[in-house]
Order: C-alpha cells, then structure tokens, then sequence
C-alpha cells in the first residue's frame, strides 16, 4: 500500500489532484486511516488511475470518464467517436479563425466583416441611377435628415455607371429584400463609405464570394446622436447561380 505522497511521485499526479479525484468520486484511496486522516493506496487504485489518465490523453473530460471507467468497450468507442467529431469540429473553427485572422493581416481594413443571415425587409425607396459613387452624397439630405438607407446595385468597385435607391419612409416604391446571407461590416467615422466599399469588396473577392443582390448602407443614429454607417452586402458562393441578375437589371432600366 502507498499513501498519497508516494503514489503522486510514483505516477506524476500531484496530491492535490489525487484528493479532488476522491472528493468527486472518481478515484477513492483504498483505506483511510481513522486516526491521521491519510489515505492508503493499492494496485487497484493504482490501474484506476492509470486508466483515467489515459482516457484524459484521449481527450474525454472527467465528467465523461466517470461514466465510462467501468463501462463496455463500445459505449468507450461511441464516446471517443463523438468526442473526435467535436474534437474535429473544433479544429475546423481554430482554421476557419486563423484564416480570417492571417486575411486581415495580409491586406489591412478599417472594417472588420462578418457573415450572417437576415430575414426579409421590406423598404420604401426613390429609384435613380449615377455614373460615380461622389454622386451619393447629393441624394441625401444632411443630418439629421439623412435616409436611413441607401441601396447600390454592384458588384465590385463602379467603372461605369450603376442603379441606386433612396429610402423615402412612407412614400416610394414597396421594395422586398429577401432572407438573404450577407456579409456585415461597421465603418468607422475615420474610414469613410467609399474605401470602405473598395475593402469590402477586396474581402469578397479573396473569400471568394459573389455578390447576391444590392449593398445597403444603413445610417444609423443612437439616442445620444451618434452615429453609425452598416456596409451589408448579399453574398452566394462564387460557383452558385446569380439569383440577382433579374433583379439588378429590372433596377437598371
């Protein structure tokens, strides 16, 4: 038999995590003297150990372990074939994060953007069309009268001219967006719309998205008169059937 000290330097688990093994059930010593409290060690608690430890390795958290010290060999496999898919869903994110991150570094933004879905939004806008992005700011009036929306029909930085709408509140034209995956971003009042425009764009190109539909760009004002610009562009994979072009050539005309 050993106590606790010398099963710690024997397998390279501390005291302290012997102790919380028994306090949660999953390790208890074999004896506990009644008088000085120690706890006595065997061969038996020794395999246990070595068994939770070794399910550890396979990355099975200690709750699970609990369960499946003393359970049949195809309940372990199942729980060590649900844990490899989390373990594999996880890495998948890291990736995905990483990737995101290592963008961000090799071509710097003022933006940082995010993909999301919405669902459908209906609007009320005065069509036009313009041969430059500077045109915009005439459309709308000053702050704080300013449209809560402007929408723009491109796909990609203007080289010729290109339809827009205004929102107009109750007037105007009923105009439906669908439910629709967009790609997000916030423009810092430092930034200004139009680069921001040309990086989000950049971002779609090297993420290899399409655009879906009309960018809005939503002016945003809280209750202390700050205000904000929202960039959201509807996006579909790059090898996805256009489901915009009707619509980008009916506002067109």
């Amino acid at each position: 038999m050993w106590r606790i000290g010398q099963l710690a330097r024997m397998t390279g688990v501390s005291e302290r995590t012997l102790r919380h093994y028994d306090d949660i059930g999953l390790l208890a010593p074999a004896a506990v003297d009644g008088v000085t409290g120690y706890r006595w060690y065997g061969v038996t608690e020794l395999s246990r150990l070595e068994r939770i430890r070794g399910l550890q390795r396979l990355g099975l958290p200690l709750r699970l372990i609990a369960d499946l010290l003393d359970a049949p060999e195809a309940q372990l496999r199942q729980a060590l074939a649900e844990t490899m898919t989390g373990i594999r869903r996880d890495i998948a994110t890291l990736a995905a994060t990483a990737a995101r991150a290592q963008d961000h570094l090799d071509a710097p933004m003022s933006i940082l953007p995010q993909q999301a879905a919405v669902g459908p939004r209906r609007l009320r806008v005065r069509r036009t069309r313009v041969r430059h992005p500077s045109e915009l700011a005439a459309l709308c009036p000053a702050a704080p009268a300013a449209p809560a929306a402007l929408l723009t029909w491109l796909d990609g930085p203007p080289a010729d001219g290109f339809a827009c709408a205004v929102t107009t509140g109750r007037a105007g034209e009923q105009l439906t967006l669908p439910a629709r995956t967009v790609v997000r971003a916030v423009v810092p009042p430092s930034a200004g719309v139009v680069p921001a425009g040309h990086e989000l764009f950049g971002w779609l190109r090297r993420h290899h998205l399409a655009v879906d539909g009309p960018t809005l760009e939503e002016h945003l004002v809280d209750a202390e008169g700050r205000h904000a610009t929202v960039l959201e562009v509807p996006v579909r994979p790059e090898n996805r059937p256009d489901r915009s072009a009707g619509r980008s050539r009916t506002m067109s005309r």
